[in-house]
């Protein structure tokens, strides 16, 4: 899935501006809690975790 949004964009969504600059050069970890605000917040998607 290809989501046409912009860093700026994305990061004005979910007030992560600086964050995902440092995540999309893999200069950072992510919290699973922080992944879910960037899919719902960001991109408008829900995102489902299975746990086995």
């Amino acid at each position: 899935m290809i989501f046409k949004i912009s860093q700026q964009e994305l990061g004005e969504r979910t007030g992560k501006k600086s964050y995902i600059s440092k995540l999309e050069n893999a200069r950072g970890n992510i919290q699973l809690s922080t992944l879910i605000r960037i899919f719902e917040m960001g991109l408008n998607k829900r995102i489902g975790l299975t746990f086995i």
